[in-house]
């Protein structure tokens, strides 16, 4: 009896210091993080809200306006009562803002209530790791809206990046789905003038590819066109003239983890499927189908080929149309193009790399005294801006003078309201926010005919070229043959120590190969060397990561 009361006085004496050790935080986080209450939807007073970004070269201001004092973060307090405020600004370009900010980390400096990162899983990381950041999945659960989450609920997949111990310690920038998702562009007068049919497979492909290089579809009684501009400078599955495509034929995509039979994680460039893309692709080169500059070319110096009029077909996003390849119609008198789906490979595989749904990350710091202050700002965007109502405060843009104006009853777009800037770039999450399914959905809509209703409807429908909607209905049509990359984490222990060496060998051996510089066989031997220069350690490393994160 003695050995119990002394066994309870000591679980009491335990709960009772514990209690006031973190207790006495807690009495003052209850003194100074009170709660503070929303009156018609604002503060009142106002509250305060620091934050961090990087800010695009390409944003621009108008009136006197700043990163710190401007359209925005006026409407921010006259709307919601939310003072914002940043401690400092700095570019994206090159790395200026991802560097201020390790400084800042490596000297302890404090940091703001909230830190928006794009890009840069290691610094991402790295603040995760210090210890300075909330739990923001259980403050999403507690505060999101209920159209945020049904955003989050579309593309569950976006947390992984973010997963911590368990915990999701950062809440994903959402973005349009599929909004990256390349379909096949071709020059349908030609099509006409060589009495070609649209190519479904890779044998109809490639006659295509050869009647437009060899049967001078300009006219010009030149032999000065290709059948297909490309260019892999940077990766092969890049964001535009790309050809991630030609090995998705053979089933695998290169430069990405893939899911496995087995559901785990394996690299799509040591696939047997490479070997025979890249084979493809030597023998395009070889018989002059595309330009011999495709590997040395970026996207956009790829994508001028065709808006010149001297290559048939370019694959990238459904959106080019707005940029870069209707200039097309501009060089070359009569010319059309369309979009088709990508053909199918021997085995009737057709395989594109999938885009994913979010484009940068919310970390909260756990000293904010009052996260759901974020929250009131962020629900808010996606309850009211994200898919506007009739009538609402952004049934025309942001903000009337800056991205939309009234003239005579008439509503003008950005470019058309004179020095026309889009606030929505100075926006915490540079988009305001973005319901993933919403574009595609409304794309898909219109592509069939019918007319625009919403407000978003009615600007997705004047701010695209005719040609963006067909596309997008292929994108719809064939998301089923995405391949995404499924490793979406920080750099592994091993990565940070071989993978610079080993993408560099993939890159030369790959390059090699295409251009005949190197055996076709080469490709066995580079698998071997990938495997044993910590490919397979990476490769179990990225399977440890995928097993956590699915838990």
């Amino acid at each position: 009896m003695y050995r119990k009361m002394m066994t309870l006085l000591l679980a009491c004496t335990f709960v009772f210091v514990t209690a006031c050790g973190s207790g006495g935080d807690k009495e003052e986080a209850v003194e100074t993080a009170a709660p503070i209450e929303l009156k018609d939807g604002k503060y009142d007073p106002p509250v305060q809200m620091s934050y961090l970004r990087s800010w695009n070269d390409d944003t621009r201001f108008r009136n006197g306006e700043t990163p710190q004092d401007n359209v925005h973060t006026k409407w921010a307090k006259e709307r919601l009562g939310i003072e914002l405020t940043t401690p400092w600004t700095a570019a994206h370009t090159n790395d200026a803002f991802y560097t201020k900010l390790r400084l800042s980390l490596s000297a302890n400096e404090e940091l703001p209530d909230v830190v928006v990162i794009r890009g840069d899983y290691n610094l991402v990381r790295e603040l995760i790791e210090s210890g300075k950041f909330a739990d923001a999945g259980a403050l999403f659960d507690q505060y999101a809206s209920k159209t945020w989450k049904e955003a989050a609920d579309s593309a569950p997949t976006e947390w992984y990046p973010y997963m911590f111990e368990g915990k999701r310690m950062g809440i994903p920038v959402y973005d349009y789905a599929y909004n990256s998702d390349p379909v096949l562009f071709i020059r349908e007068d030609w099509l006409k003038k060589l009495n070609l049919k649209e190519p479904t497979n890779i044998d109809e492909l490639e006659k295509v590819m050869d009647a437009f290089t060899n049967q001078d579809p300009d006219g010009n009684g030149k032999k000065d066109t290709y059948g297909m501009t490309a260019g892999w400078k940077n990766n092969f599955n890049t964001w535009m003239s790309e050809t991630g495509w030609v090995f998705g034929m053979f089933d695998t995509m290169p430069g990405q983890w893939n899911k496995a039979a087995d559901n785990t994680l394996e690299y799509g460039s040591i696939q047997p499927g490479i070997k025979e893309g890249l084979g493809t692709l030597k023998d395009w080169l070889d018989k002059g189908y595309l330009p011999k500059e495709a590997g040395v070319y970026d996207e956009t110096k790829a994508a001028e080929l065709f808006t010149a009029g001297k290559a048939g077909m370019i694959v990238g996003p459904h959106w080019m149309p707005n940029w870069p390849i209707d200039d097309v119609k501009k060089n070359v008198k009569g010319a059309s193009y369309k979009a088709i789906a990508l053909p199918k490979g021997p085995t009737g595989e057709s395989h594109h790399h999938g885009s994913g749904a979010s484009n940068g990350v919310i970390l909260i710091n756990k000293d904010m005294k009052n996260p759901e202050i974020f929250f009131t700002y962020q629900n808010y965007l996606f309850d009211n801006f994200a898919n506007p109502a009739v009538g609402s405060e952004f049934e025309n843009g942001f903000a009337k003078g800056y991205d939309y104006d009234i003239v005579d009853g008439k509503v003008l777009g950005e470019a058309e309201v004179k020095d026309g800037v889009a606030p929505v770039k100075y926006t915490l999450t540079y988009d305001g926010a973005r319901i993933p399914d919403l574009l595609m959905e409304t794309l898909s809509k219109l592509a069939s005919g019918q007319e625009p209703k919403t407000p978003f409807e009615k600007n997705i429908k004047i701010s695209n070229k005719p040609e963006v909607f067909p596309a997008a209905q292929v994108v719809v049509d064939h998301k089923g043959d995405a391949i995404k990359n499924e490793f979406t984490g920080a750099p592994t222990d091993t990565m940070k120590m071989k993978k610079d060496a080993l993408d560099k060998m993939e890159k030369d051996t790959f390059s090699k190969i295409v251009y005949g510089q190197l055996p076709l066989d080469e490709f066995d031997k580079f698998v071997e060397k990938w495997t044993s220069m910590g490919g397979e350690q990476i490769t179990t490393e990225v399977n440890e990561w995928y097993k956590s994160v699915q838990n």
